[in-house]
């Protein structure tokens, strides 16, 4: 039977051959401490112990069904038999386990489960597998890991790397649309090919760490990755398990950090996958009211179940250790929260107090995050939470989620929400701006422009900025100047760097041929020396965290359109003034108060020449007289450029 038919239930024969005899590989790779950690919720290592393993005598077999009558492997060493190598139950820890000889790397396969519930049987891909066929097959690969890592230099520094008060920019990308072989019948670029060229781009870019929409294999491409079914298998589309790893390695090699996408938060129906696994309801919930997610069309983890924490903590628990990803960005946890999340009335079952929390699922976060941090301190967690849930970032000891940092999905929104105003009337929405100065650090916040801004018919985000050519680029520039003057890590999108005209499409590479022309050249420039900026002035970025590092200087020229605040380093000596015009209009000769005297270099403005821009500015510096202004000793009479962003730092000494 070929493996991309495996889906296919088949009535179950009547002969049964005798199980195989247990093997003495079992005591190492499934101790008694393994199934008794696994059962009761807290194993970290499920890879190293559930799955294909090889041994001396050949390759080693377990999976969890504690529901199946019969569990046999079946695969291209066996001709897809279901009665050639059956599987020993483990006791009573619901695990079936045993030893077949012969079986190489490289080898597909599947489990073969009959259930106890009406003799259902379903052909299954292993939970655990570290390896996977390319889609649209679904066996599992037996594969080994084995990879010497040459990254120690950047492992030893990572902690300084991810810190709080450490710049970090993150270019988002998808693996399978950032760049592609036209001449190869438009195919995307293997792990390997994409590793120098990365690199280079994100040398170019300035960029500190890059984020992978997810990498765990996935059955349908058009998911982007999150629709998992691979918990602990990188996608084979672009190559092998030590393909991937040489990616992350060759990125680490040259200071960039890695962040991974991941989904615990729900998992596709597809039959060769999770989903009633061995004839019962055994990752997700029965009962719809809990277990099904009505946006994505998808079965949510039953995280009151102990096995299925295992399985989970397992999973992100792995990417740390066996590819020595920099953090995990856990998707949907606003999803996770709540148990009405997306639901009318009636349509969810409250918790046993009658609240809408998930009490489980907290206790679950709660538990990843702690866990992930004493084993890996160096690391972050970074959570996409869309609601006011209190906490995310803050440790679990005071009652927090225990994060190292949340999206801020607000931000996002105003920002958006605002920029795409005509600038005539941005002088009534002001607040849209100023509002989150109100909750800015009650989370250690990231500020993302990420790939659900510019899908589903939302457009690209230069198409969102109002305008004729010349101000929808001016527009996107005076965005990013002010997402990296403002409080918080930073997140881009591919493609918005040069703005990318055309809405994201997972099926094209990104056109990069805007790159011919002088707008879209300036826009990346921009982006440029705005992340030199960010990495080399503390002010920009060591207290991204801590309100004493914001001050606003004028939050209400709303007539003006025009915001100036202070961003402050580790000491009053690191200071910079920014100050944004969000209209079209350039403002001559505009006072702006500062706490010392001096000469204020201009460092950065987004109306540059080189930026494609109309040339407007202060010629690189101005110097304050002694005219108070808004509440501060000092001033300075500045040029504000049209539709433009501006940064001084501040006199030294």
């Amino acid at each position: 039977m070929a493996a991309d038919d495996a889906t296919t239930p088949r009535k179950p024969r009547r002969t049964r051959r005798k199980a195989v005899a247990p093997q003495p590989e079992f005591t190492t790779l499934l101790s008694a401490d393994d199934i008794y950690l696994f059962n009761e919720g807290s194993h970290l290592k499920l890879a190293d112990h559930l799955g294909a393993h090889r041994v001396a005598t050949g390759t080693h077999f377990a999976v969890w069904a504690p529901n199946a009558e019969r569990v046999s492997v079946i695969g291209d060493f066996n001709g897809w038999d279901a009665e050639a190598n059956p599987l020993t139950p483990r006791e009573s820890s619901g695990i079936w386990y045993g030893v077949v000889a012969g079986v190489q790397q490289g080898a597909v396969y599947k489990y073969k489960i009959v259930s106890h519930h009406n003799g259902y049987s379903v052909e299954k891909a292993d939970p655990c597998a570290v390896f996977c066929e390319v889609p649209p097959r679904t066996g599992s690969v037996v594969w080994d890991l084995d990879y010497t890592w040459g990254d120690a230099a950047w492992m030893a520094q990572r902690a300084a790397r991810n810190a709080a008060d450490a710049p970090i920019s993150i270019y988002e990308v998808h693996l399978g649309s950032w760049m592609r072989v036209p001449e190869e019948g438009n195919r995307s670029l293997s792990y390997r090919e994409l590793a120098p060229r990365l690199v280079d781009y994100l040398r170019d870019t300035g960029f500190t760490h890059v984020e992978f929409l997810p990498v765990m294999e996935h059955p349908f491409y058009g998911s982007w990755g999150y629709q998992t079914t691979g918990y602990f298998a990188p996608t084979s589309r672009y190559g092998v398990p030590q393909d991937f790893m040489y990616l992350v390695d060759t990125l680490h090699q040259h200071g960039f950090g890695v962040i991974f996408d991941w989904v615990p938060s729900h998992f596709p129906t597809d039959q060769h996958g999770l989903s009633y696994f061995d004839g019962t309801y055994l990752y997700e919930h029965a009962d719809e009211r809990q277990g099904f997610h009505p946006d994505w069309q998808s079965l949510i983890f039953n995280y009151g179940r102990n096995e299925v924490r295992s399985f989970l903590l397992s999973s992100a628990m792995f990417w740390f250790d066996r590819y020595h990803v920099d953090g995990l960005r856990v998707d949907a946890v606003a999803s996770m929260l709540y148990l009405d999340y997306s639901r009318k009335e009636g349509e969810w079952i409250p918790n046993e107090f009658g609240g809408r929390e998930n009490l489980r699922a907290i206790e679950f976060l709660r538990r990843l995050n702690s866990e992930v941090y004493q084993a890996h301190p160096d690391v972050q967690m970074f959570a996409e939470e869309s609601t006011s849930w209190p906490m995310v970032s803050r440790p679990t000891y005071i009652g927090g989620l225990g994060f190292g940092a949340k999206w801020d999905m607000g931000w996002m929104h105003d920002t958006l929400r605002y920029f795409a105003h005509d600038p005539i009337h941005r002088k009534y929405h002001q607040n849209e701006l100023t509002f989150r100065a109100l909750y800015a650090f009650t989370e250690n916040f990231l500020l993302p422009l990420s790939h659900d801004e510019v899908v589903y018919g939302k457009g690209a985000l230069l198409a969102k900025m109002p305008g004729d050519e010349w101000q929808r680029c001016a527009n996107l520039r005076l965005l990013y100047g002010y997402m990296y003057t403002t409080p918080g890590k930073k997140l881009l999108f591919m493609g918005g760097e040069f703005g990318q005209t055309s809405e994201w499409d997972h099926d094209s590479s990104l056109d990069w041929r805007l790159l011919q022309y002088e707008p879209h050249a300036g826009i990346l420039r921009w982006l440029r020396a705005l992340n030199d900026a960010y990495r080399n002035l503390p002010a920009l970025h060591a207290r991204d965290f801590d309100p004493a590092g914001f001050r606003w200087v004028d939050a209400n020229d709303a007539d003006n359109s025009v915001l100036t605040y202070l961003r402050i380093g580790r000491d009053e000596r690191e200071m910079v003034l920014c100050a944004c015009n969000f209209t079209p209009v350039p403002r001559h000769n505009y006072r702006v108060g500062v706490p010392c005297e001096g000469i204020w270099r201009e460092v950065l403005n987004s109306d540059a020449r080189e930026y494609w821009g109309s040339g407007q500015g202060n010629l690189g510096a101005a110097e304050t007289t002694p005219v108070p202004c808004h509440g501060l000793p000092f001033s300075l009479n500045l040029v504000l450029p049209p539709l433009g962003c501006i940064v001084l730092t501040a006199p030294v000494g």
